[in-house]
């Protein structure tokens, strides 16, 4: 008799955990050190700039500055400066061995984004626009004209 109510015990136990989900489960998601929502971004990407902070994940919008040339060394990078609504700019380096190139970019469109900011002392560059092949960093991304480049 102790061993059928031990059993029963047991298999109502295991119904329950079931149910609730059972333990935890790590997150798959890559971690990030910070990430500023876009309402809130010029606020968060300014206070970075001039507290010189790097390393903050980072989604906003702005508008196409200047369309610069490919840095092709190393990993090749599409570069364009944009410019927040706070009127700071930002160097986009977006990664094109990893994710597509905006071909259709021009001076003036509005980008959305999705990004690392890194410190430097002309405004900030945006990088890791893309996904992450070892899954280690958030994925990135660029939006331009409804498109998402990641």
């Amino acid at each position: 008799m102790k061993k059928l109510l031990l059993a029963l015990i047991v298999v109502a136990a295991a119904y329950q955990f079931t149910m609730r989900g059972g333990l935890p489960q790590p997150s798959t998601q890559p971690s990030s050190p910070a990430v500023a929502v876009e309402s809130s971004a010029d606020d968060i990407l300014a206070q970075a700039y001039e507290n010189q902070r790097s390393n903050i994940q980072v989604r906003g919008h702005g508008t196409v500055q200047k369309i610069l040339s490919d840095d092709n060394q190393g990993s090749r990078h599409q570069r364009f400066l944009i410019r927040l609504g706070s009127g700071q700019t930002l160097l986009v380096a977006h990664n094109i061995d990893l994710a597509p190139r905006i071909d259709s970019l021009r001076e003036g469109d509005r980008v959305a984004f999705f990004g690392e900011y890194e410190w430097n002392n002309k405004g900030g560059v945006l990088h890791w626009t893309h996904r992450d092949p070892q899954g280690r960093h958030a994925h990135g991304w660029l939006e331009h004209d409804g498109r998402r480049y990641e």
